[in-house]
């Protein structure tokens, strides 16, 4: 178990690291992005003249023959909640592990909420949900939340994102911006997401590592599940065994893309190989544009 003392020097460090990038580039999109976008039903009116159309409820309009529109309230305080993936399958990494980049991203977003005054609060799962930490305000707080995150010892090795996507749907009832962190090797969750969705906005960043999209030529390796434990002998001088692998990696990762656009859900791809920010950036640009 880690020294107190090298737990607080670990996040002082990340913090300095994630806070320069928060400062410069990455705050004021946050902001402009979700400021003001947590919202809940206030009443049923009727419809006045210059009022937005989008609003209008059909439902309540049929019934009563005439035009009748939704009001909501803006929220002044978001609830933001890291959703950390800490499996074994985290673990790797050619350079550095996924997880450690997931770490930089998080300690980002959880100071830009607090930049952003809003309430950050954290889930740490593998093949169930092994921590949860209610969203609240201060630097205080989101510096345990960092401690939390970084030396939390997994009960599991496995990863289960249908059974902790379920559990976590009865457990945030208030409208909040989930940011998910994980590789998404584990399929078979797109029926609790989407009920999440519904509910949240949901923002899924899937981690990846060169190592994991093609194979060098190296010889005879052992390949090693993070999670099982299982371990297969292959040969990388075989071009075509190198090929193959590329291909499969990529027809999962395009199927992936494919089946969180059909559900209207974000997805931001961060490669261990570069700066995690950059894919960030490209998001709220891309989702500031979209919003305007």
């Amino acid at each position: 178990m880690p020294r107190v003392r090298e737990i607080l020097k670990r996040v002082k460090k990340l913090e300095i690291k994630t806070n320069k990038l928060v400062e410069g580039i990455i705050s004021g999109n946050y902001h402009s992005v979700f400021k003001g976008r947590g919202i809940e039903f206030s009443e049923v009116r009727e419809y006045i003249p210059g009022d937005d159309i989008r609003a209008i409820d059909w439902n309540v309009t049929a019934r009563f023959n005439t035009p009748y529109i939704k009001e909501f309230i803006e929220e002044r305080d978001l609830n933001v909640y890291i959703v950390f993936d800490i499996s074994a399958s985290n673990e790797f990494g050619f350079r550095r592990a996924k997880k450690e980049t997931g770490f930089e991203i998080a300690a980002s977003i959880m100071f830009s909420a607090l930049k952003n005054n809003d309430n950050v609060g954290l889930c740490l799962f593998t093949d169930h949900i092994e921590k949860f930490i209610k969203p609240r305000k201060g630097r205080k707080h989101v510096l345990r939340l960092l401690r939390e995150m970084i030396y939390h010892k997994p009960e599991s090795k496995t990863t289960d994102l249908n059974r902790s996507l379920t559990h976590l749907s009865k457990i945030i009832r208030k409208r909040s911006i989930i940011f998910i962190i994980s590789d998404f090797i584990s399929g078979n969750f797109e029926k609790p997401l989407k009920f999440l969705k519904n509910k949240h906005d949901v923002i899924l960043i899937r981690l990846s590592d060169i190592r994991e999209e093609e194979i060098p030529d190296i010889g005879y390796v052992f390949l090693e599940d993070r999670e099982t434990g299982e371990q297969i002998l292959i040969n990388t001088n075989d071009e075509e065994f190198r090929e193959f692998y590329r291909l499969k990696n990529k027809e999962r990762r395009e199927d992936f893309i494919r089946d969180m656009a059909r559900l209207n859900v974000d997805v931001i791809e961060v490669g261990t190989g570069e700066p995690f920010y950059i894919p960030l950036m490209k998001f709220f640009r891309k989702r500031k544009m979209r919003i305007r």
